[in-house]
């Protein structure tokens, strides 16, 4: 499997998901717009281990949707959930959505 993105939020596929269960399916909220990259169809959990968010999809796909991108297919897998960062001279920052 390849790496997906949506935005400014990537998928990287991982050979098994460990963790603590998160009670919802939002992968990442914009600062500015409250938009959510979130899973709204299929079968899912979202797990935390040490600060890193992991995606276990359960069913054959899941849909993964934002209120300005297209919404993706995400296939059963496991799915390490980065944010895209850039730099500028004053240091990191997050990839404004």
């Amino acid at each position: 499997m390849q790496p997906m993105r949506q935005g400014d939020v990537i998928l990287i596929p991982v050979p098994e998901v460990t963790g603590e269960m998160i009670p919802h399916l939002t992968l990442a909220e914009g600062e500015v717009t409250g938009h959510k990259h979130r899973i709204t169809e299929g079968k899912a959990e979202l797990l935390n281990k040490d600060g890193t968010l992991y995606l276990r999809v359960i069913s054959e796909t899941a849909l993964l949707s934002h209120e300005e991108h297209h919404a993706i297919k995400i296939p059963q897998g496991h799915w390490m959930v980065k944010i895209q960062r850039e730099y500028q001279p004053e240091g990191w920052h997050f990839v404004a959505d």
